[in-house]
């Protein structure tokens, strides 16, 4: 696994952390907290109070009249004693008929609510749409398109192409591939060894430059590859001739299917500057300058 992968995985690692944890923050936010009055209305709650019902009235005097303190005899009316039954029996209907159950409906939501929702929602967006992204990343395409196998046509017409009239190379490209079919040498360098890198004496080459990802055109004075970005030179098997790039083209796996050209975009091969080109660059003039 490359280094550009590895970095797209920490990345996807630490959003999805990130997100759970604002999820875990809001979600706590969100509860509400108990109130053991809740629902109940301002009534409810005064008529609730242990001194209700109770009056206190002041005693009347005459004005200017002066109440001097004198030993009198206190004479106590017995007053028949309260229903405290009937009393109590009464505050417990009035009390039952007061309590009020509010609706979730009813009670609406609350800017805190809201603003703990949107939260939820926004985060809870951006980690489907990173986990779809990072599947789609990382999931295989099994068919059609890049990163699949590709069927670039018959053997035998991809054979004549590869060769103009006069017998100089001119590669095919195929676009769904984004590569270069071209002639293989005669003796595969050690560095393809056992990479099924060519299949009835052609291989396909990733059109990207390996220094900074330019398309790299073909040139067909100097029979070699020659980027026009930073000025790379590759020879016509893709080996590393000059410029700043750090090894030979990617090439993909290749292999037949009867008399089909099959070109599996989904494993890329990576090999070092050629200590030995196995084909010689360069055979003509160069498009982007001498070397």
């Amino acid at each position: 696994m490359s280094a550009q992968n590895l970095v797209l995985i920490g990345v996807a690692v630490a959003a999805i952390i990130g997100a759970i944890g604002a999820f875990t923050i809001a979600f706590k936010r969100s509860q509400p907290e108990l109130d053991p009055l809740a629902g109940l209305s301002k009534e409810t709650r005064k008529a609730d109070r242990s001194m209700e019902g109770v009056r206190i009235e002041p005693i009347a005097t005459a004005a200017g009249e002066v109440v001097d303190e004198v030993d009198e005899e206190v004479n106590v009316v017995d007053e028949p004693e309260p229903d405290f039954a009937e009393e109590a029996e009464g505050f417990a209907v009035v009390r039952e008929s007061r309590v009020v159950e509010v609706t979730t409906e009813e009670a609406g939501v609350t800017r805190r609510q809201f603003f703990n929702r949107a939260i939820l929602a926004t985060f809870g967006s951006f980690l489907a749409f990173m986990g779809i992204d990072s599947l789609a990343f990382f999931w295989p395409r099994l068919s059609g398109g890049f990163g699949a196998d590709i069927d670039a046509g018959p053997v035998a017409d991809l054979q004549s192409q590869v060769f103009t009239s006069d017998g100089a190379i001119l590669p095919v490209f195929v676009p769904e591939a984004r590569a270069y079919i071209v002639p293989a040498p005669p003796e595969l360098s050690t560095q393809f060894a056992e990479k099924s890198v060519e299949a009835n004496g052609l291989m396909a080459l990733f059109q990207r430059c390996v220094h900074l990802g330019c398309r790299v055109p073909w040139c067909g004075p100097s029979q070699g590859f020659e980027c026009p970005c930073h000025g790379s030179k590759y020879n016509s098997v893709g080996e590393y001739f000059a410029g700043p790039a750090p090894r030979n083209l990617d090439r993909f796996v290749v292999e037949l299917n009867g008399d089909r050209f099959i070109i599996k975009t989904g494993t890329v091969i990576e090999t070092p500057r050629a200590p030995t080109r196995s084909v010689p660059y360069p055979q003509g003039p160069s498009c982007i300058g001498a070397a």
